[in-house]
C-alpha cells in the first residue's frame, strides 16, 4: 500500500473516531438533561389543585358549599324522585354530547345512585379535558344514608 493511501486510511480512522466521540458526547448530554428534568417536582399548581378520582359524601359536600359545580348523571325519572339541591341533570348517556353545558372554570363533582354511572361520567369528562373532576363515593344512596338534604322535581 502507498503512503498516500496509508495516510488517507489513519485521516479517515481519525475523522470516524472524533465522529463517533461526538454522537457519544451528545447522546450523553440528552440523557443528563431528561433525567435532570424528569427530577424536577410539578408545578405547584398541578399538585395543589388536582383533585382526587373519588371523594366521600363529607368531601363532596364541603367542595359543593365551597362552590363546585354537582353533575348529576343519573336519568330524568331518577333525578324527578330525589337529586342534590342546586345540582344539574345530563344523563350519563347525552354526557358526551353535552360538554359544551359544563364549567371549566369550577371543581365538578358527579354523582349517580350508587357511585358507578359517576365513576363513568367522571371519565368521560377527564378524556375530554377537564381537569377537576371527581366522583362521590356511594352515590345518592350514600348521600341520603349520612343524612344529607335531596329535594324532588324535575329539571
Amino acid at each position: 500500500m502507498s503512503k498516500a493511501k496509508k495516510q488517507q486510511k489513519a485521516k479517515s480512522s481519525v475523522n470516524w473516531m472524533w465522529i463517533s466521540l461526538a454522537a457519544a458526547a451528545v447522546v450523553m448530554l440528552g440523557v443528563i438533561l431528561v433525567t435532570q428534568v424528569s427530577k424536577q417536582p410539578a408545578p405547584s399548581s398541578a399538585v395543589d389543585t388536582a383533585l382526587p378520582a373519588e371523594v366521600s359524601v363529607a368531601e363532596a359536600a364541603t367542595l359543593r358549599d365551597q362552590g363546585a359545580f354537582i353533575l348529576d348523571v343519573r336519568q330524568p325519572e331518577e333525578w324527578a324522585d330525589h337529586h342534590v339541591p342546586d345540582s344539574t341533570l345530563i344523563p350519563l348517556g347525552e354526557l358526551p354530547g353535552r360538554l359544551g353545558e359544563l364549567p371549566r372554570d369550577r371543581e365538578i363533582i358527579v354523582v349517580c345512585r350508587s357511585g358507578n354511572r359517576s365513576a363513568q361520567g367522571r371519565d368521560i369528562l377527564l378524556n375530554a379535558g377537564f381537569t377537576e373532576v371527581t366522583s362521590m363515593a356511594g352515590g345518592l344512596n350514600e348521600w341520603r344514608a349520612q343524612g344529607f338534604m335531596t329535594v324532588p322535581g324535575s329539571q
